[in-house]
């Protein structure tokens, strides 16, 4: 059975270039892109792997069906 899966990813731009991506649901999933959407490509694949390997090993695929997500901003003397 085939169901989708939504997966929020936080793409951070690298001082020497490119972006560092990762998932925050889904611990050690960290990938790597030139461009953004090379990024988002790479994200897109390690998240495939990532289930792919939980399948494998029995275990169960977080999902985010259940989180809430707030932005607090904070004032802060740099």
């Amino acid at each position: 059975m085939m169901r989708s899966l939504n997966y929020r990813i936080h793409l951070r731009k690298e001082p020497e270039g490119g972006y560092t991506v990762t998932v925050p649901t889904l611990p050690g999933c960290v990938t790597f892109g030139e461009t953004i959407e090379e990024a988002i490509t790479m994200a897109r694949e390690a998240i495939e792997l990532y289930i792919e390997d939980l399948q494998e090993k029995g275990e169960d695929i977080p999902t985010e069906e259940e989180l809430l997500e707030y932005t607090l901003t904070i004032e802060a003397h740099a």
